[in-house]
């Protein structure tokens, strides 16, 4: 992420036969936990929450490669959009695989990422280069946290699109130089992205409790693990670890 339009064009479920097509590796694991009717839908919900978020990333990317400084930043830029876009292209096809509407899965997600994303409009062009690294590191973090619970051809795509297209390394070295120029800079960019992470947090809470089935890929099932509360915990502290080595690498506190 930092963290493809599908053919169909009905909406919902198309079929139960067609989600068995998506075991990609064809192991029993892929098949058996994917005719669990709540797992299929956790994983469309899934897909379809990194899919709008893959499709917001491309959109921000070409905004900020359209305000950037020096054409190699909008060359930069703009092929890190293609990439995000590409991702999204891969998770609509797996949609379809699984029998639904890209957009239709998709759908439940517009407005709270719309939310978040209005909530933290961005003042610069540097606040938009630490939002995206530092708002969406922690989602892909959380992603990566869940997709453990994932059959093993949805725990592949996860990881692929959730890849480091560049931008990190982009937005790291633009901001540590902005930064040695400017050292004020380092207060405010600091407390905007501690604002940045509590949003974030907020509206995942929010996601994770409207979407039943989202929340149930953490708890498992009868044949498919699942967390307990100290799994939990450490899951919590392994994200907060990586968030503070992401502030780390751009020179600002935590």
């Amino acid at each position: 992420m930092t963290v493809q339009p599908g053919s169909a064009t009905g909406e919902g479920v198309l079929g139960p036969d067609a989600a068995l097509s998506r075991a990609g590796d064809g192991s029993g694991e892929d098949s058996e936990w994917l005719a669990d009717p709540d797992y299929r839908a956790a994983v469309v919900d899934l897909f379809g929450a990194l899919a709008y978020g893959e499709l917001i990333a491309f959109e921000r990317l070409a905004q900020d490669a359209a305000l950037a400084p020096t054409v190699t930043d909008t060359a930069a830029l703009g092929q890190m959009a293609v990439a995000e876009l590409g991702h999204y292209r891969r998770l609509a096809a797996a949609l379809g695989e699984l029998g639904w509407d890209p957009f239709a899965a998709m759908a439940p997600f517009v407005e709270p990422l719309e939310a978040f994303h209005e909530r933290t409009r961005p003042g610069s062009w540097l606040e938009g280069l630490v939002k995206a690294y530092v708002g969406d590191g922690i989602a892909a973090d959380f992603y990566r946290e869940v997709s453990a619970y994932l059959d093993g051809a949805s725990r592949a795509l996860v990881l692929e699109v959730l890849a480091d297209t560049g931008h990190a390394r982009f937005v790291v070295e633009t901001v540590r130089a902005a930064v040695r120029s400017n050292p004020t800079l380092a207060g405010r960019l600091a407390l905007w992205a501690r604002r940045l992470v509590g949003e974030a947090l907020s509206q995942a809470q929010r996601v994770a409790a409207e979407r039943d089935a989202l929340a149930g890929l953490l708890v498992g099932g009868a044949n498919r693990p699942g967390t307990d509360l100290a799994e939990f915990g450490r899951m919590l502290a392994r994200m907060t670890e990586a968030h503070a080595k992401r502030m780390a690498a751009l020179g600002l506190s935590a």
